[in-house]
Order: C-alpha cells, then structure tokens, then sequence
C-alpha cells in the first residue's frame, strides 16, 4: 500500500479543506466523502447492466447484453458504479488530467461502498490489479496512474491486496479515446504482460472507465494467459 500512503500524504493539508465541502455544489451540510446528500442522489447511478461487460441493458430481465452472448469476453464479470455522465465524467476529468487527488479520491470511496455489494462470481478477488499505463506516459505525461489510485482505495475497503507489478504495458499505444472499439482492440493486441505469479488466482482489474472494454478485454486476455484462473473487471464508471 505505499502509494495508498503517498496519496494520502500529498493531500493530507487539504483534503479536509476540500471534502469539508462538497465538490460539486459547495454545501458544507451532510458530506460523505466530499459530496453532500443531495448531490450523491443526482450522480448517474449506472443501474441494470450487462453482467460480463456492465453495459447498461433496458430490459431487466437480460443479464447479458447481444455483443457478450455472441462473443464472450475474457472477463467473468464487470462492475461499475456510475454511467460516465455529467457530473461524474467531470469529476474524473478533473483526477484524470488536472490532478485533482480529492475528485479521485472521493469517486473511489464512494464506488467501494457501492460496489462491496456487488456479487463477485464465485468468490471475491484473491488480489487487485490497476490497469497499468506505459511508464513513458506514467512518468512523463500524467505523473500517476489513476487505475492504481482507485485500487489501493478499493482494497482498503475491501481489504483485498494490491499488486500493481502484476500487470505491465509494454507497448506504448497513444491516445485511445476517438478510437472506435475495433481500433482498440487492435492497438492493444499484445500491449499487455502479465506475471506468473497471477496463476491461479482470481484477478480483480481496476480502471477509471470502462468505454469500449477493449483495454479490460486485452488486460484480462494477458492475465488469463499467463494462467490467472478468472478476472473480475471493476471501475468507476461505464461509458453507455
């Protein structure tokens, strides 16, 4: 958990400041994780989803969407706790490209009381794995991985360790955001290497968004080769 207590040691002088109010409307009444009771009732819950992919499915009675049933991903299951929608989208914006730690912080906290309820196959995670960045981008571009962020919060709550050596990109891919899914599932063919100490073990994989589910889709392939017996996808948020 060292970057869980670097993370918190480069916002413990303000992160009071920040969370005594809520991010979104500045209430001081009612905060719970840095967004008060009324604003966490108007965040895009992502409600009925497809269990393999959480797209989010109209009819309740589906359990899977018509993509999933045609071609199985290599994931058991995908969580998320919000559809990426105003004002979520803007709050992950704000982790994701301003370093805003609070906005990210918040978000994970919240999604780890959510998603603790969630079924989780047939048992919980044995570890959690970020979806990693090529170090180049890491280190150079952002200056942290986000996916790491949420798991080391996620496995606080859940008190599930978190392996971020696990996973590792190898290629260095670009810009996936305006790539339709078949670009993606391209570009990351083989950009994935996973550890062989994965083997036999149920992986639970953690990012920001799910958008497409090509990154879940290649990361899990790479664990499932290098012999992890399942994967368990998770996020804050689906793209619909």
């Amino acid at each position: 958990m060292a970057l869980l207590r670097l993370f918190d040691q480069l916002i413990s002088r303000s992160v009071d400041g920040h969370l005594a109010r809520c991010l979104l409307c500045g209430s001081s009444d009612k905060i719970h994780f840095g967004i008060c009771e009324p604003c966490q009732q108007d965040l895009p819950s992502l409600g009925h989803a497809c269990q393999r992919c959480a797209i989010p499915l109209a009819d309740a009675t589906d359990r899977q969407c018509a993509g999933c049933l045609q071609q199985p991903p290599p994931q058991t299951s995908s969580h998320a706790t919000w559809t990426y929608a105003y004002p979520v989208s803007q709050l992950i914006q704000r982790f994701k490209y301003r370093r805003d730690l609070a906005a990210g912080r918040t978000l994970a906290e919240l999604s780890a009381e959510h998603l603790k309820h969630q079924p989780m196959g047939e048992q919980r995670p044995d570890v959690l794995v970020p979806v990693p960045m090529h170090w180049r981008k890491q280190l150079f571009e952002r200056g942290y991985n986000q996916a790491q962020l949420i798991a080391d919060i996620l496995g606080k709550h859940w008190r599930i360790p978190v392996d971020a050596r696990a996973l590792r990109k190898i290629t260095a891919t670009g810009s996936q955001q305006k790539l339709k899914r078949t670009q993606r599932l391209k570009n990351l063919t083989r950009s994935f290497k996973a550890h062989p100490r994965v083997q036999r073990l149920h992986i639970g994989l953690v990012d920001d968004v799910i958008t497409t589910g090509a990154t879940q889709e290649a990361a899990a392939r790479s664990l499932l080769d290098a012999g992890a017996a399942q994967v368990t996808s998770f996020a804050l948020a689906r793209t619909p």
